[in-house]
């Protein structure tokens, strides 16, 4: 064997994966249009664009690998396999990561002004916006860079125009004043989708109303201060305790107003007295009861969090917290507060900042939803559009079935401008984000050749926050289902089970196991654990042993390598049949064949099915027990070298080939120094094992 084609002792991640990743990207194969040989039909993807506030985690990281073994695969069958890369603006983290930055510096975003501080944020995104986008390069993400998109690129930008225009047109999007989540540190409305819910053990406060004709009717709440703007007491109209009531009016205490005692169904009967107050002017659900009861609306709470005069001369301009306690001070003076309970209840917060959300009235812009949504929903229970694991189709399905019409405006600087005049409002985020699909072809003749796109791989938290939205925005504007599958991956915990936060101080690094482990050993680990099931476990143990098997795949190389000749010609299968016509073959030579047979089938299955996890740990049986702990040691002890050099060389071969989109920087680096005179430039754009 010569010294060029010979192995290293040892596998050496760090001296491999940088060198082999710069020559993939040099040899321009990641685009489809520059492949060596006439493609079959295309196969897409179109990466789920992170922010540019962002750096990998290991969801990213799960996403990022499940979607380069599709394309790997893909690529080898001979598809012009197209995976686009690119960032979103993401509009609300955006800007508080650069108003954090200003904050250090003593300055608001109003000291700059508009123009100067989106200014400072495009500054920004040039210097830490693509930090994600090479994080993915690290783990060997093969992406056609070329393609790069930004949904604040002047392209996207007149998409995003256009679509509203068309809705504009349509009458579907309007101008109202609604009761709407609003951030007071973001100050801007958010949707509901855009709301994260902790649970916090509280206090729920039994207040007494004094009823107009004698007597008290008692409500619970968890929020006193919001009884300032009430409107109206409510009771489910079974509810037998208040039959007699319903009708009648209580006076509001502290205000002294005259409100009705209503029946509405959507009071839980079971909740604290039965008896609940109606605030609709800060609560959605409120606000609906007082649309259809025709109640009054009484804004209390102001878009900074502080009480506003109709809230009374003694609340206004009182902090939220200030006029509770305040508010329950003056109760208990006049003995209508009946007493206090320790209560546990979801608060929802903005899913940026952190901020507890306040339902108030304003004025925003809002897209209709009903249309859009029968589209979205026919999609999915025609199988025009398919759900893996099915299960999650009833997430996005009861969604669409009860949605209200959407928020789409945001009262911040940094995003796409609504286009119409007057309006400084920017567009929620995920109205652009809605159009990927097909606005993120740039090129001319991308959109004819590569959408629809193939295969979707997102995390099930924003299965309506974005493809649902992208589902119903690809119907409108091209008419198609923007994907056929739609591939949920599992969510990764701590060892614990707790969800990763780096907040919380329990986030893991994925280039920190890159750094230690190498990329290729924290592919295996990510896969191998990925069985099905929705919730993986995260366990390090999963890197050492990606690590002893990268490690046996170089010792089996090393071996085979020094059991042949240079400049071997790759046996055929059809050869290796002739042998055994010839009846050369022994019978280890005959189980291995059939093995490596069965396996090439299995991996196609599994991979085209989704299954990934099953597909790695079946190649890894395969190579670990079948070639190496078997055949390798019979082949020691053969009679007949030159066939077993053969079948030696083809099992590898052909081992290679089926573990490359998941671990690509092993198989390539062992591939180059394969004494092959037919041998292709890299094994990326070899021939998928059949």
């Amino acid at each position: 064997m010569s010294m060029e084609t010979e192995l290293a002792k040892a596998y050496d991640a760090k001296a491999v994966e940088d060198r082999i990743y710069e020559t993939w990207e040099k040899s321009g194969y990641f685009n489809p249009d520059n492949l060596p040989s006439k493609r079959k039909k295309p196969y897409t993807i179109a990466l789920p664009p992170p922010n540019i506030t962002g750096s990998l985690h290991m969801g990213h990281a799960l996403n990022a690998v499940i979607q380069d073994i599709l394309i790997r695969k893909k690529r080898m069958e001979g598809y012009a396999a197209l995976w686009v890369p690119g960032t979103d603006h993401a509009g609300i983290a955006t800007q508080n990561a650069v108003e954090k930055e200003l904050k250090k510096r003593g300055m608001t975003r109003h000291d700059l002004g508009r123009e100067k501080f989106l200014d400072q944020i495009w500054q920004w995104k040039e210097k830490y916006g693509n930090q994600i986008l090479e994080q993915l390069k690290k783990i060997g993400a093969s992406c056609d860079w070329s393609r790069t998109r930004f949904t604040m690129d002047n392209d996207y930008q007149k998409a995003v125009d256009e679509a509203f225009f068309h809705y504009y047109k349509k009458g579907w999007i309007y101008q109202g004043e609604r009761v709407i989540n609003w951030c007071p540190q973001c100050q801007t409305s958010l949707s509901d989708l855009e709301l994260e819910y902790e649970k916090e053990t509280t206090k729920l406060y039994y207040l007494k109303y004094p009823l107009e004709n004698g007597g008290f009717i008692i409500v619970a709440t968890t929020r006193p201060e919001t009884m300032l703007g009430d409107s109206a007491i409510s009771v489910h109209p079974s509810d037998s305790r208040y039959k007699n009531l319903i009708g009648q009016y209580a006076i509001l205490p502290l205000v002294n107003r005259r409100i009705p005692i209503i029946s509405d169904r959507r009071v839980e009967p079971a909740f604290g007295t039965g008896a609940v107050k109606v605030t609709p002017a800060h609560s959605i659900v409120d606000s609906e009861i007082g649309q259809e009861h025709h109640l009054e609306f009484f804004k209390v709470i102001g878009e900074y969090g502080k009480m506003l005069p109709l809230a009374g001369e003694a609340y206004a301009g009182l902090t939220i917290a200030e006029c509770r306690n305040k508010v329950l001070e003056d109760l208990q003076k006049q003995g209508l507060l009946e007493k206090t309970e320790d209560y546990e209840h979801n608060v929802a917060r903005c899913y940026r900042c952190n901020s507890v959300v306040e339902n108030l009235p304003s004025m925003q812009w809002f897209l209709k939803m009903d249309e859009l949504a029968k589209k979205a929903i026919k999609a999915v229970e025609s199988k025009k559009v398919v759900f893996r694991p099915g299960r999650w189709s009833k997430i996005y399905l009861n969604w669409l079935k009860n949605v209200r019409d959407w928020n789409i405006s945001r009262q911040i600087w940094w995003g796409h401008k609504i286009p119409i005049e007057g309006v400084n409002d920017v567009l929620d985020t995920w109205f652009s984000s809605a159009l990927w699909p097909f606005a993120v072809f740039s090129k001319k003749g991308d959109l004819k050749e590569f959408y629809p796109t193939d295969t979707l791989v997102t995390a099930r938290d924003i299965i309506n926050l974005w493809v649902a939205r992208m589902i119903f925005s690809g119907l409108e504007f091209t008419k198609k289902a923007p994907f056929k599958n739609v591939i949920i991956h599992a969510t990764i915990l701590t060892v614990e089970g707790k969800r990763m936060s780096k907040s919380l101080g329990t986030g893991l690094d994925p280039m920190n196991f890159i750094e230690q482990y190498g990329a290729d050993a924290t592919r295996f680990a990510l896969i191998w654990q990925a069985m099905g099931g929705q919730d993986i476990h995260w366990s390090e143990e999963a890197l050492v042993a990606g690590r002893k098997f990268l490690n046996k795949i170089w010792n089996a190389s090393r071996f085979t390598l020094l059991q042949v000749g240079d400049k071997l010609k790759i046996p055929t299968t059809a050869q290796i049949s002739g042998l055994k016509k010839k009846k050369m073959l022994t019978n280890a030579d005959k189980q291995i064949i059939r093995q490596l047979t069965e396996i090439t089938k299995k991996t196609a299955k599994n991979i085209d099915k989704f299954e990934f996890g099953q597909a790695l740990h079946g190649l890894y049986d395969f190579f670990w027990h079948d070639f190496c702990d078997i055949y390798i040691e019979k082949a020691k002890d053969q009679k007949n070298k030159n066939t077993t050099q053969k079948i030696l060389l083809y099992v590898l071969l052909s081992s290679l080939k089926l573990l490359h989109p998941f671990i690509p920087f092993v198989t390539e680096e062992i591939y180059q120094k394969l004494p092959l005179k037919d041998k292709k430039k890299f094994l990326m754009i070899e021939d998928w094992p059949k």
